[in-house]
């Protein structure tokens, strides 16, 4: 749950649509809101509230493209939501592409904003938690393939078993107070120079 002391930028091009997201989120007791009539300039906004959540009202999707609303998405890590007037099924891909937590077709009521970005910070969340799981579970592959590499060097080069070669990285680490990664880094180095 998202809650109510946090900043929210509200962005786009329809003044009437903007006030009434403005209501919506201050009738649900949010307080910290910055408006921007037009999407000039969003980014610098972005750069400078620092918002928890962004809004962006358009009136088609279109507008996505033409206005670099897309590109701003993905570039800035926080949950957005996107209203749109009138849509089509490549707008609609696209914004889920570049990571948009909520993209509302027709839906713009002042009683169904506060869930909606509920929704949309939760998404968000979830999302960056799995990205985040990712990379995690990449970095640990890649030390894996590092350190298998650094061990089949130790074993061929000193004739030792493998679980002596990783004992002696493991060894070496915590004397010099490094990763085992780093001396597995060290030793290939070592090896591809003596080749």
């Amino acid at each position: 749950m998202i809650s109510s002391d946090v900043s929210i930028l509200i962005a786009g091009g329809n003044e009437q649509k903007l006030s009434l997201i403005e209501l919506g989120l201050r009738a649900d007791g949010y307080e910290h809101l910055s408006i921007s009539v037009g999407l000039a300039g969003l980014a610098a906004m972005i750069e400078r509230v620092q918002p928890h959540a962004i809004i962006i009202q358009l009136e088609h999707s279109t507008d996505l493209i033409q206005q670099g609303v897309l590109q701003l998405c993905r570039a800035v890590s926080k949950p957005t939501i996107v209203f749109v007037d009138k849509t089509d099924e490549a707008s609609t891909d696209m914004a889920i592409e570049a990571g948009v937590a909520a993209y509302i077709v027709d839906g713009l009521k002042k009683e169904r904003i506060k869930p909606i970005l509920q929704m949309a910070v939760s998404r968000f969340d979830n999302r960056s938690g799995m990205i985040r799981e990712l990379e995690t579970v990449r970095i640990e592959l890649e030390d894996r393939k590092v350190i298998d590499r650094a061990k089949g060097f130790l074993m061929q080069s000193k004739g030792i078993s493998e679980e002596q070669a990783y004992g002696l990285m493991r060894k070496t680490a915590m004397d010099q107070n490094r990763k085992v990664r780093d001396i597995a880094n060290n030793l290939i180095l070592a090896a591809d120079l003596l080749k």
